[in-house]
């Protein structure tokens, strides 16, 4: 037992960091009902996090959402996160059938950034590595797959970001009717290809993994364009993606 009672500002804080890491972005009436913590109280402790430069207050009035600096916080921590302690094994075993690289990759801030890829498995690979690699949220596959099935006030603060993005594969985001129409079509589809304008040499089809019913991460395969056809990849590929992405969501609900 403690010899002390705990610091209340403390525990808040923590409170505070664990509700606004279960969902990319929260809004204040969101992290209240999660943490019971005033409103007004709420609102100094974020703006301390915001100092430390942790928290990071969207465009969209009220959302705030983590920040990549969250990460220092467990520098000392070395086991691997549990998306890919579930997807790994699936991802191999399907590099090693198929040949073809696969990536897998979370969403952080205005970007999916890889975080592990079977590129050193792949006898078919451009590139020599792909992790940490940021990928645009409309121009890449990946991207495509996490944007169109996450939540839609999710999705809007991201777009809001985007459209501030001197990226330019981020420039798709200015143009609201296009970005609806390919949510729509990818949503319909299950699936998501990259704009074929980003990297014309190589092309990726991408699937999202879901967490019970919300999307945690995506990950796509990649080939040569001068080999196959979009159609002949969705044909022969997507099945065996949809499936390992299953695999990998029954994995997380046991871990």
């Amino acid at each position: 037992m403690p010899s002390f009672p705990p610091v209340q500002a403390v525990v808040r804080a923590i409170e505070l960091l664990q509700a606004l890491n279960r969902q990319p972005v929260s809004t204040l009436d969101v992290l209240y009902k999660q943490t019971g913590i005033p409103k007004p109280s709420l609102i100094r402790l974020l703006e301390s996090l915001a100092s430390k430069g942790l928290v990071r207050h969207a465009p969209q009035y009220g959302a705030y959402y983590l920040t990549s600096l969250v990460n220092t916080l467990s520098s000392g921590y070395h086991s691997e996160p549990r998306i890919v302690e579930a997807a790994r094994p699936r991802l191999d075993a399907l590099t090693e059938a198929i040949k073809w690289p696969l990536a897998i990759a979370v969403f952080d801030t205005d970007a999916m950034v890889v975080r592990y890829s079977t590129i050193p498995h792949s006898p078919l690979s451009l590139l020599h590595s792909t992790i940490n690699m940021r990928l645009s949220l409309v121009s890449r596959a990946i991207g495509r797959a996490y944007l169109a099935f996450c939540e839609e006030d999710e999705r809007e603060t991201i777009l809001a970001l985007l459209r501030q993005s001197k990226n330019p594969e981020d420039e798709p985001a200015q143009d609201r009717e296009a970005v609806r129409r390919m949510i729509e079509i990818t949503r319909a589809q299950g699936y998501a290809l990259r704009d074929p304008a980003v990297r014309p040499v190589s092309g990726t089809l991408a699937v999202p993994v879901f967490d019970g019913k919300h999307v945690v991460a995506s990950f796509g395969m990649t080939w040569f364009a001068s080999t196959l056809t979009n159609e002949q990849v969705v044909e022969r590929y997507l099945e065996q993606l949809q499936e390992v992405s299953r695999g990998i969501s029954e994995d997380l609900a046991r871990l």
